[in-house]
């Protein structure tokens, strides 16, 4: 099983990530592309350009098409592509869709971790709001309307309930 954990900043993701291969011991968690760069020594700016973007969608990639099975992914390519999507890119007539396809395809079950009243009320604030709906909203979008047809074959759960049956709702998919 190799699961892939999307949503703008600010809405549990990595804690939903550890909690979740925590739980299950065959389970692995794989660090989002952000702090991987970090630690090898991106500079990133502040808010991150579209470079940085472009940086952590190369990353995810390159994660998705390593990364062994049993692997919980802190973020994927769809991530990415809403941020970029959310700067004003083109998303459409700016990236090459083959690599992205490709890499989601080795996905069986891709979350939907989405802004919700429980997660406005319960986490820290975020910054960047504006962003974060934005990213939010266009990241729903790409999942459901999938207009770049990067998701055809790949099952996506959105958890919008409470943040307390995140765990066990996913969980009842990979049994």
């Amino acid at each position: 099983m190799r699961i892939g954990v999307s949503g703008p900043h600010g809405t549990g993701k990595t804690t939903l990530v550890h909690e979740l291969c925590s739980r299950f011991d065959e389970l692995t968690p794989i660090e989002e592309p952000y702090v991987l760069l970090e630690e090898e020594g991106y500079d990133f700016e502040y808010p991150p350009s579209r470079a940085d973007y472009r940086a952590q969608l190369t990353r995810s990639i390159q994660l998705l098409n390593s990364e062994p099975a049993g692997s919980v992914f802190d973020r994927t390519p769809v991530d990415f592509l809403a941020y970029l999507s959310a700067t004003g890119l083109d998303i459409e007539s700016a990236v090459s869709t083959s690599a992205i396809h490709n890499a989601l395809a080795t996905l069986d079950l891709l979350v939907l971790v989405p802004i919700t009243p429980e997660t406005e009320r319960l986490l820290p604030p975020p910054e960047m709001l504006g962003l974060r709906r934005t990213v939010n909203d266009t990241l729903l979008e790409l999942a459901y309307a999938d207009p770049l047809h990067l998701l055809a074959d790949i099952p996506v759960i959105e958890l919008s309930g409470p943040l307390a049956d995140r765990v066990e709702t996913i969980g009842a998919m990979i049994r």
